[in-house]
């Protein structure tokens, strides 16, 4: 008998219902393939709800989610509703309350894709970053003192703590090892500057890398990784970070990768799977309100989320064939324009072509 996995979905705002609705074409074709029955609920949050109901999400709404076994999330953001109110009441409670500590995203170029870094292939951009997800400067902690006169003083605490530090780090370790790429594992951080938060990150490190002889680690300040994601990315295999830096340098891999359209990630409690809601994927991009309904955007980020969501419910023949679909579709030179990140096809044709190729 098939175990019953359950998925809310948040279709959310802008081009996030266009993109998802591909997402999920491409997991009801390859269902056949799924060793679990997925069952899907819809959950109708976002800018509209929120401008209905003045509540981004109902704790019973919450409730609900919280019992499901992961999230499948289009986008959310509106010019409607003030910025910060719906990133901070459903994506970044999701993310804090579910204990989603993990933030996974793969930068990978696929063949055929567009890069602007000249020369380099698929096999030279190829590693994955580890965000941590839970702490640092997200966690909201500060204030303002004397607002709105010239003495102003705003704080923002950056919280780290050992606890939270040594579960990522663990992580991207054991994830260093799967992958069986390079056996490689770069910490990045601001060391020499952040002297006190991030010494603990690299004691950190260099105490769990004692558990892991067979892989090679290094450590290097956040400004050199930024200049090597653009001039030599194929140094990297696995990379771990902290919050905000993971933040900045995935915008940066994504670009490297092909572009948003191309960008998927992974809030994950790998700690407690299969027990209650441990997982969130998602497309990184955003809600895009300016071409919402024309058929431009690119769902291929979000199918790729919904492939990294096969992955962690270990459904790996099946995720397997969506990137393997997904790299037919782009090799048939029918998704993109030539020499460029800008989709040639429709939305729902995008998603039909995988659909063909799977």
């Amino acid at each position: 008998m098939k175990k019953n996995i359950q998925i809310a979905v948040i279709p959310g705002d802008g081009i996030g219902p266009e993109v998802l609705k591909e997402g999920l074409k491409v997991l009801s074709k390859v269902k056949p393939q799924l060793s679990s029955e997925f069952n899907f609920v819809e959950y109708d949050l976002g800018a509209k709800n929120y401008l209905k109901t003045k509540e981004a999400m109902a704790e019973s709404v919450f409730k609900q989610i919280q019992n499901s076994d992961a999230i499948y999330l289009g986008a959310v953001g509106d010019p409607k509703v003030p910025p910060g109110i719906l990133e901070r009441e459903i994506l970044l409670k999701l993310r804090f309350e579910l204990d989603l500590y993990i933030n996974l995203r793969p930068c990978m170029l696929f063949d055929g894709v567009f890069t602007p870094l000249k020369n380099k292939k698929p096999q030279d951009i190829n590693f994955m970053v580890v965000r941590e997800n839970t702490e640092s400067l997200y966690t909201g902690l500060g204030g303002i003192f004397k607002q709105g006169t010239p003495q102003e003083i705003a704080i923002q605490e950056d919280i780290n703590t050992r606890f939270g530090v040594e579960r990522c780090i663990r992580y991207a370790f054991d994830l260093c090892q799967k992958r069986k790429k390079e056996n490689k594992l770069t910490l990045v951080d601001k060391a020499n500057v952040l002297t006190f938060a991030h010494s603990l990150w690299r004691r950190t490190f260099e105490e769990v890398g004692q558990e892991y002889p067979a892989i090679k680690r290094n450590a290097i300040y956040v400004d050199a990784a930024a200049m090597d994601f653009v001039r030599r990315p194929e140094i990297f295999d696995t990379i771990v970070t902290n919050n905000i830096f993971g933040d900045i340098l995935t915008d940066l891999g994504a670009i490297i990768s092909g572009g948003l359209g191309l960008a998927a990630s992974a809030n994950m409690n790998a700690s407690k799977k299969n027990q209650g809601c441990s997982g969130l994927f998602e497309p990184i991009h955003g809600s895009a309100p300016d071409i919402v309904g024309k058929g431009l955007a690119n769902p291929l980020a979000a199918i790729l989320a919904g492939k990294m969501m096969l992955e962690f419910f270990a459904e790996n023949k099946a995720a397997k064939a969506i990137e393997e679909a997904i790299s037919k579709a782009i090799q048939s030179k029918r998704i993109f324009k030539p020499e460029s990140s800008e989709t040639q096809i429709s939305t729902s044709e995008i998603g039909d072509l995988v659909c063909e190729f799977l």
